[in-house]
């Protein structure tokens, strides 16, 4: 083994670089971030929830997590090297029921859908690519694929901010969506339409990352073998022994002051007169 194995944690030095090697790595050739406020999305709901908004006198919004999401990638016609990404978010909307001023709310789950494009460049690529990874191929025979770039989709937990009732408007486009059989299954049975009385219309807040990667063959500077310097430490069978080395959680019980306050000037959303 060399003298000069690196750790992981290591400062790079350049006098300590070994070889050139080749690997193959996915590079990014474009990206862009996206800042969304979906106003009213349609809420679809199944018979039984359905049943309980068509009486409810008004809702409140709880949470609002994607449980799903669909892409795909296109390119772009008369123009090479550019693909147009398609995306359909699947958001699980949670929701307390309002019957009567008195009664306790009812709580009840819908699915909400948003779609959306983005066109960024992934260069162009005309090979096709032969790999041996496919278990079920013949012996002998390798399976083909497209040089396309791959689509990446990263979307932060949305932000819930608004639900109202409304009454069930027939040029509402929800029926445009179809909704994968995997996202119904949460659910637990079809999703009422068109023939409900009322709907539930939800905003939300989404933030989103899009980048087009492509494979390449990048020359890189190889220094050693990188070895962990941290021992891996057995988890001790004494469930008091292991509460006893967790901190006393300080903060939990006693919150932060403004981090200006001791500069005389109010700098958490007031300011001094």
């Amino acid at each position: 083994m060399s003298d000069t194995i690196l750790g992981c944690d290591d400062d790079i030095r350049y006098d300590k670089i070994k070889e050139t090697v080749c690997i193959n790595a996915p590079r990014i050739y474009d990206s862009c971030s996206d800042k969304d406020c979906l106003e009213d999305l349609p809420v679809l709901l199944t018979k039984a929830g359905q049943a309980l908004i068509d009486k409810a006198t008004g809702v409140r919004l709880n949470n609002v997590s994607v449980c799903s999401a669909a892409v795909s990638l296109q390119p772009v016609p008369f123009h090479n090297g550019f693909y147009a990404v398609d995306m359909t978010f699947y958001f699980d909307v949670c929701m307390d029921a309002f019957m009567s001023p008195n009664a306790l709310p009812m709580p009840v789950k819908g699915l909400a859908v948003f779609s959306k494009r983005a066109v960024l460049f992934g260069s162009e690529g005309n090979v096709k690519i032969y790999t041996s990874e496919c278990p079920d191929a013949p012996e002998g025979v390798g399976t083909a694929s497209r040089n396309c770039p791959k689509a990446v989709v990263q979307v932060a937990e949305p932000i819930a901010l608004s639900a109202r009732l409304s009454d069930r408007c027939s040029c509402s486009n929800i029926t445009q969506f179809r909704i994968p059989e995997a996202v119904m299954r949460r659910y637990g049975g079809e999703f009422v339409r068109s023939e409900a009385d009322k709907e539930v219309l939800v905003s939300i807040g989404m933030f989103t990352i899009v980048q087009l990667e492509r494979n390449v063959q990048m020359m890189i500077p190889a220094y050693d073998f990188c070895l962990p310097k941290k021992e891996c430490i057995s988890s001790s069978e004494d469930p008091c022994e292991l509460f006893s080395s967790i901190e006393f959680p300080t903060t939990e019980f006693f919150p932060k002051d403004c981090p200006d306050k001791s500069s005389g000037k109010f700098g958490c959303g007031c300011s001094e007169r």
